[in-house]
């Protein structure tokens, strides 16, 4: 009998520590993995470092400095390169700077959204009409993608001979409206000119999820008497989100850095078409190089929010995330069939 005791709790721990040895070399794999990939991506990581990290501790770092003469203290006039703190950030959102500020902060929200919301819409139709099997389909796409190849001088000049006085938009208007001067006006000829150039950006973006949907559950739903909307809304629109949202997310920081094309249609310091670059470039132009890196440094955290809020609340899968999760979901799933297995 005792030796009958002494052989179950033996047996029952070299039932156990097979499970044991098991998680214990798939935890040092998975470890191993973390490293090679760590190593692998070290370079980029170092890369990116040096392109992106030091420009901008460079830039915050000028932002806390002023260049040229000025007042001390006590009075005293000084020159060269002083520590001011935080006293252009100060200027920019409460000193004399801040009417134009907020003037430039509006119209960089406002060409955001306005231009990736009809981008979004023009997008999405002309790679629809890009997917469609017909003749000549070929030359449609390659004629819809022409505007976003011109680079963004050449399609302001094109535009600002078009809004000219005697261009070629008051003659089938039939009215003279300044389009290349302050005001309305001017807002809509940069607005006109973006969502040319850069709707096919999103169109072939779009288009290529459009490809990965199987036209098996075209067909299905086809046979399940589902309408051509009912078929955009519950098929296609689902399966092409996550390239629709990557491609709106890459146009919105993109607008948000707006600057040659309303510089070259409209001209710089105008009010009605003026962006917080175009404030930050006449900053460094005059040598104010202090409050364009506060510029620069403001319009970095605003892109960085906006870009955190759209991944977070809309879901955009940039890293593959939501892959990773079903595998996850998977393995939970299949955990509990091996252990009624095993037992």
């Amino acid at each position: 009998m005792a030796t009958t005791h002494d052989e179950r709790p033996a047996a029952a721990n070299a039932a156990a520590a097979p499970p044991r040895t098991r998680k214990a070399r798939g935890g040092g794999a998975a470890r191993g993995e973390r490293r090679l990939a760590a190593l692998l991506l070290s370079p980029t990581l170092l890369v990116l470092a040096l392109v992106i990290g030091y420009p901008v501790l460079a830039g915050f770092r000028e932002s806390l400095y002023a260049r040229g003469e000025g007042l001390d203290e006590q009075g005293f006039v000084v020159e060269g390169t002083r520590f001011v703190g935080l006293d252009n950030y100060t200027a920019v959102f409460s000193g004399d700077a801040a009417g134009a500020f907020w003037n430039a902060f509006g119209n960089t929200t406002f060409f955001t959204f306005t231009t990736v919301i009809l981008e979004t819409v023009i997008g999405v139709g002309m790679a629809l009409i890009m997917h469609q099997a017909f003749r000549g389909r070929a030359l449609v796409r390659a004629s819809i993608l022409v505007p976003w190849a011109v680079p963004t001088a050449i399609s302001g000049l094109l535009w600002r001979w078009i809004f000219q006085a005697d261009g070629a938009a008051n003659a089938v208007l039939r009215q003279q409206i300044l389009w290349t001067a302050d005001g309305l006006p001017a807002k809509l000829a940069v607005i006109i000119a973006e969502v040319w150039k850069t709707s096919p950006f999103i169109g072939l973006l779009v288009l290529a999820g459009l490809q990965m949907i199987p036209k098996d559950v075209y067909e299905a739903a086809r046979v399940d008497g589902a309408s051509a909307w009912q078929r955009f809304r519950s098929i296609t629109l689902p399966l092409v989100k996550p390239a629709l949202l990557v491609a709106v997310l890459f146009r919105m920081l993109d607008v948000l850095r707006m600057f040659d094309l309303p510089a070259v249609l409209i001209g710089v310091n105008q009010d009605s078409v003026e962006t917080l670059t175009m404030i930050a470039w006449f900053e460094a132009s005059n040598l104010r190089y202090g409050s364009a890196a506060a510029y620069a440094t403001i319009l970095f955290v605003y892109i960085a929010l906006i870009a955190y809020l759209f991944v977070k609340l809309l879901g955009a899968d940039i890293i593959g995330e939501a892959r990773e999760q079903a595998k996850r979901a998977g393995r939970r799933k299949r955990g509990p069939k091996r252990k009624a297995v095993a037992s």
